[in-house]
């Protein structure tokens, strides 16, 4: 059997890591009518359950994932980690790095854009915003594709549409088209819903259980350095030059035709780069899952089990809140810099690039530290709470007069408010699995648009009727609410106990039809996993 799956695995083109486990199949595997394997998972003697009877077995779990014996296996499932998986990762990172320049490349130059197309300043507002309304009533329809038609066609389209918005943008170059900018702007956000969703899905079906948080990290990393080459880009390719229409649109058209060209050659490489799965799973929490085909699959019902999870619900707002207050501060950053610093516009983007970069650096660390400690609950709410501070800091010395502290306090806000992005998703795939991470991670996405959405208009009109003080503490009040729900989280780990062999009860599956009826040929994992993370 080994050299017959290293032959299939060569045939495929698919060289394998040296993390690879190998298992021969075993006599006593118990396997039901409908052809899945049930097991108990407690540690101590295996009980193998068919059509709700336990049989007892001679083996016992060990806790080391090495170890793990799942679905009826006296030996862990065979794992795979192949090469491919650090492609697939860096050619998401990289369009959905154009996908977020393009979402702030207006906001950062606000009033050079104000004074081409000639309007006013909520107007280009509402190109930022678009991508959060945009984005609320298509997660959906664009987490039941993912979790209908898979990884690969959710991907190539995110990529295509990005492409075609960006096309589109080269031809508003002009300034009595600002509809037509808009509308190209809309498709962006279209393409954003098949992106956000992503991360935690690429990272759960081809990265193993002790990169899979990194992985994650990265893979968000790859749209925070979208928004952070937005802050950086747009003011020195298109510089502030009054009374030259001309040379404005000239500037403009040079950054859209730049834009258009790296998504075209990103949605390429996704077509030829992207499969939908590994031939073999990396993880034993990938490969107890059962094999089931698209028509058994109850997207209704993974909607309701989610929303049947309190801890999920908390995690839901608290994740709103943060991110859709840094979604504000990123649309109306330029404003705040200008009522303080007049002139200043490339210093107002260099602020954004710190903003962002700082927590570039803070998600990686922190997938880092997940994947060593898998302390989601304690690293989530001191993040949380050190980003509450950070924004105290720079709601007070914003209007101080010196713009290297700004660039300070900017960092600190950034590390931990941008640095909670991914941490938020890995600890939903955790209380929630094993529902399907695409789908946990697009209500989550879904919240922080909500809230990004009312915020940023609400504190842009705080910002403009009074100062950015105002519009700023009525930040700070909501991230203090958000730390207090996210300390009322009840921390499962739930992949991570499948992963170690670590349950208190048994994975077992659940029809689409009803929760209560005997496995049929359609099934969904109904899992009650309550190991509890160790404190820090």
């Amino acid at each position: 059997m080994v050299a017959s799956n290293i032959q299939e695995h060569q045939q495929h083109g698919c060289k394998p890591d040296e993390n690879h486990m190998t298992t021969t199949p075993d006599e006593n595997n118990v396997i039901a009518p409908n052809g899945n394997q049930y097991m108990n998972l407690t540690p101590g003697p295996v009980q193998v359950t068919v059509d709700g009877n336990s049989i007892a077995a001679e083996h016992e779990i060990s806790p080391d994932e090495n170890h793990t014996m799942l679905l009826g296996q006296p030996k862990p499932l065979e794992t795979k980690l192949y090469r491919r998986r650090f492609a697939v990762l860096i050619v998401f990172s990289l369009y959905s790095l154009v996908n977020a320049f393009q979402w702030i490349q207006y906001s950062i130059i606000t009033n050079i854009f104000m004074d081409y197309y000639n309007v006013t300043s909520d107007k280009i507002d509402w190109l930022s915003v678009v991508y959060m309304i945009v984005y609320v009533p298509l997660i959906f329809p664009a987490t039941w594709l993912l979790d209908k038609k898979g990884l690969k066609i959710t991907a190539v389209l995110g990529a295509g549409l990005n492409c075609f918005g960006a096309w589109i943008k080269c031809a508003s170059v002009r300034p009595d088209l600002f509809g037509v900018t808009m509308f190209a702007q809309t498709i962006c956000s279209v393409a954003q819903v098949f992106i956000l969703g992503l991360p935690s899905r690429i990272a759960s079906v081809w990265f193993g259980p002790k990169e899979v948080s990194t992985a994650c990290a990265i893979a968000v990393l790859g749209n925070q350095l979208g928004t952070a080459i937005g802050f950086l880009l747009p003011p020195v390719l298109v510089p502030y030059t009054k009374n030259n229409i001309d040379l404005i649109g000239s500037n403009i058209s040079i950054m859209f035709y730049g834009t258009a060209v790296a998504s075209t050659l990103l949605f390429v490489l996704t077509v030829i780069v992207f499969k939908e799965k590994p031939l073999l799973p990396p993880s034993q929490a990938q490969a107890v899952l059962p094999e089931s085909s698209p028509e058994d699959y109850s997207y209704k019902q993974s909607i309701i089990n989610l929303f049947k999870n309190f801890s999920f619900l908390l995690l839901l707002v608290s994740y709103g809140i943060l991110t859709g207050s840094f979604y504000s501060v990123s649309t109306l950053l330029n404003q705040m810099i200008m009522v303080h610093y007049e002139g200043e516009e490339v210093n107002a983007g260099r602020i954004g690039l710190t903003l962002v970069v700082a927590g570039m650096v803070g998600s990686i660390i922190c997938g880092f530290w997940l994947d060593y400690t898998k302390t989601y609950k304690g690293t989530t709410l001191i993040v949380y709470l050190l980003s509450f501070i950070g924004i105290i800091i720079f709601t007070f010395t914003l209007e101080l007069g010196y713009l290297i502290l700004v660039f300070v306090t900017a960092g600190i806000l950034g590390f931990f408010m941008t640095g909670y992005l991914p941490l938020g998703f890995e600890f939903g795939v955790e209380i929630t699995y094993p529902v399907p991470e695409g789908t946990s991670s697009g209500l989550l996405n879904a919240s922080a648009q909500v809230f990004g959405i009312i915020f940023t208009l609400i504190q842009g009109k705080l910002t403009t009727d009074y100062n950015p003080l105002a519009g700023n503490i009525f930040l700070c009040v909501w991230i203090f609410i958000g730390v207090i729900l996210t300390a009322l989280i009840k921390s499962e780990l739930k992949r991570h106990n499948v992963n170690m062999g670590i349950t208190n009860n048994a994975v077992e599956a659940v029809p689409v039809e009803s929760p209560s009826e005997p496995p049929t040929s359609g099934t969904l994992l109904k899992s009650a996993l309550v190991s509890h993370e160790t404190s820090m």
